[in-house]
């Protein structure tokens, strides 16, 4: 009975440690504040139940790749659901901000968020695990589980509309 105490005393840390970085990157990753809650919420729960065999493992590792997939089986059946919302503040609540944020940085999160949301669903999940996770193009492959060429060649054609955005054109300026 104690082995369970610790089992939950050590989920509970790793949920406590890590949640705000998976809801980050979970929110990156689908553009909606609710459904970014939703998929870590499913993802901790499947980790959960698993938790004896992957905490010896990288456990982040393994929660952000269920992010990952329940985010790709969730836009598979319901592709006319994914709406991205939300305003500033709430983008500043879910990155830590606080509202005495200088309006330029704000400027600068909104206007990625805008940009990021023209993107494609695949498109969107590299430029979000190779950018905000920073994994390799080989490490983004094995979580989509698609070759590296693939990676590369969405990343280009990603990166190109990311560059062409009118959301983006002349944010660096701002302060």
């Amino acid at each position: 009975m104690a082995e369970a105490g610790s089992r939950d005393d050590d989920f509970t840390a790793f949920v406590l440690a890590r949640s705000g970085r998976l809801l980050h990157f979970a929110r990156m990753l689908c553009g909606d504040a609710g459904l970014a809650e939703d998929l870590v919420q499913t993802a901790l729960e499947k980790a959960y139940l698993r938790w004896d065999r992957i905490e010896m493992a990288d456990p982040f590792a393994y929660v952000r790749q269920a992010v990952v997939n329940q985010h790709l089986s969730w836009v598979r059946r319901r592709p006319w659901r994914e709406r991205p919302s939300g305003d500033a503040a709430e983008l500043d609540l879910y990155l830590g901000q606080s509202e005495a944020d200088q309006s330029g940085a704000v400027h600068r999160r909104v206007a990625m968020g805008a940009a990021l949301a023209t993107l494609s669903r695949r498109e969107r999940a590299v430029v979000v695990l190779r950018y905000v996770e920073d994994l390799t193009e080989r490490q983004t492959a094995a979580v989509l589980g698609v070759a590296v060429g693939t990676v590369k060649s969405v990343n280009a054609r990603a990166l190109g509309k990311l560059r062409t955005a009118p959301e983006l054109s002349g944010v660096g300026e701002r302060s």
